[in-house]
């Protein structure tokens, strides 16, 4: 019996998985050349995972990228703003890179909420203070809430939260 070789099985086996040639390959290249086209040409938005629904801050005006950003979500006015790690519903601390920080809450159930930021540029978890007792470190509230003769009322930073997705922005204070 005549086996073939090894030689002419791997020219077959080779010549098996070559498309054929003409218009077809033609077509086929022209097919895949405007499908990466159409699809480069989305925008990214289109093709992106939608963000999942939560309350999405970006932190905005901060002095320098040394220390951490604390952002503390609260549910009611006990502690708010100044005792934000003992009282807040949810926390989270962020490292500064290239003066921007992003704070994502998921999971949020509906409510009413206040938002108090904190530019820990030391990481000693407080808000640092002067000797008569102004802020030294970068700070905000949520509603753009101003803390003039102190810190402002969790009715003035509150806002509504539908369980959706909510982007909000919180600009610094120094």
């Amino acid at each position: 019996m005549n086996q073939p070789s090894m030689s002419k099985m791997s020219k077959f086996a080779s010549c098996a998985t070559r498309p054929p040639a003409g218009r077809a390959t033609r077509g086929r290249r022209w097919a895949a050349w405007w499908s990466m086209l159409l699809v480069a040409t989305l925008p990214a938005s289109v093709l992106a995972q939608p963000a999942c629904p939560g309350i999405h801050v970006k932190i905005l005006d901060i002095r320098s990228s040394t220390g951490a950003v604390a952002c503390a979500l609260f549910e009611s006015s006990v502690g708010f703003p100044t005792e934000y790690l003992h009282a807040a519903t949810q926390i989270m601390v962020i490292k500064v890179r290239d003066r921007q920080a992003r704070c994502d809450f998921e999971d949020i159930a509906p409510g009413s909420y206040a938002l108090a930021v904190v530019h820990d540029e030391n990481m000693n978890g407080k808000l640092d203070v002067n000797w008569l007792g102004i802020p030294v470190e970068g700070y905000g509230f949520s509603n753009d809430a101003s803390a003039l003769l102190g810190a402002p009322s969790f009715a003035a930073a509150s806002f509504p939260y539908d369980g959706e997705n909510l982007e909000m922005t919180i600009g610094l204070h120094y």
